[in-house]
């Protein structure tokens, strides 16, 4: 992971940002994570531009070209929207009643890249508690997020990426919470 991370920043240019942003993307994020937790999934939908995607590799092509391959989930902001109404109703299955999560970020890394936009990837672990079970999902974040004075956290995503870990779904089968 660490060769991909240092080749990306080698080959796009990428600048390190200074300590103090890094500290406010790590805000962001960890923001983020409290609302998924709080299923206050309307408010975190704001997080997003109007053009932003939201993906999950399939499991064996981690590194996976939205356009070209498979992926668990690839959302434009339009099916992102109408993920959120689903999951906030009764009709999902999957997740009524909502099922508890805990999420922990960590090993923030950010640059910013020729754009302007900044690139963020982190580590991450979703715990997920339903009907007796406990799940856990490990994997790491991708993120491209633009700056955005208009907003309370000052980021908003253009893409978000969770890459699992995981070899298989296996317990769980499906990935119905978001990641």
């Amino acid at each position: 992971m660490t060769e991909t991370i240092e080749a990306t920043l080698t080959e796009t240019r990428l600048t390190k940002v200074s300590a103090a942003t890094r500290g406010d993307l790590e805000l962001f994020l960890y923001e983020e994570a409290e609302l998924l937790d709080q299923w206050r999934l309307h408010e975190w939908l704001e997080l997003f531009t109007p053009e932003a995607h939201y993906l999950v590799p399939a499991t064996d092509k981690p590194d996976g070209d939205p356009s070209r391959h498979l992926f668990l989930v690839q959302d434009d902001r339009f099916l992102l929207e109408q993920r959120v109404n689903s999951l906030l109703t009764r009709s999902a299955h999957a997740e009524y009643p909502h099922s508890r999560t805990r999420r922990l970020i960590g090993n923030v890394r950010a640059s910013y890249d020729a754009e302007g936009l900044v690139r963020v990837w982190a580590n991450f672990s979703v715990v997920r508690m339903r009907n007796g079970s406990v799940d856990t999902y490990v994997g790491s974040y991708r993120h491209v997020l633009q700056e955005a004075a208009d907003t309370e956290l000052g980021f908003r995503f253009v893409e978000r990426r969770a890459v699992l870990d995981l070899e298989t779904l296996r317990p769980h089968g499906k990935v119905s919470i978001i990641l």
